[in-house]
């Protein structure tokens, strides 16, 4: 089993709204390493912690689990959406999605909290100029943050 960190905006999908869905679509992705991750790494059962990002506080909303293989993102052909990709072909797309199911909600965990804590200093979230919006995380780190979570 592998572990991720998924980043996601709360006003184009929350933690709250995973869990009202039950599974999304995780559409959006336009970066060549983390498409690579949700193609060629993620597996179905995958844990995934859901981090809430570009908000006043970031940090880690709830969790998650990857619940299909990686299937074309049909955001890219859609003109009207912000992830519409014109230099995309059809027939072999550029960018793909996986769908995660909704585990739990918890406290937020916020970016500052991890920062703070030894245990996390590996965590590539942490590090500087991280931009990805998916990121693998160790099990010391899944189970140091799972922790932090059901403690506080």
């Amino acid at each position: 089993m592998n572990y991720w960190l998924m980043k996601s905006e709360p006003d184009e999908a929350s933690i709250l709204d995973l869990q009202r869905a039950g599974t999304l679509p995780w559409t959006g992705v336009r970066n060549y390493q983390a498409r690579n991750f949700m193609r060629d790494v993620m597996r179905l059962g995958d844990g995934v912690l859901f981090y809430h990002s570009s908000c006043p506080e970031p940090g880690v909303a709830g969790l998650a689990e990857v619940c299909s293989a990686a299937y074309p993102d049909a955001t890219q052909f859609d003109p009207a959406s912000p992830y519409f990709d014109a230099k995309s072909p059809r027939e072999v797309p550029r960018w793909l999605h996986v769908d995660v199911r909704w585990r739990e909600t918890t406290r937020l965990l916020s970016l500052k909290e991890m920062r703070e804590a030894p245990e996390l200093a590996s965590m590539q979230v942490l590090q500087r100029g991280n931009r990805l919006s998916i990121t693998p995380v160790s099990p010391q780190e899944w189970q140091a943050v799972l922790k932090r979570l059901h403690t506080a």
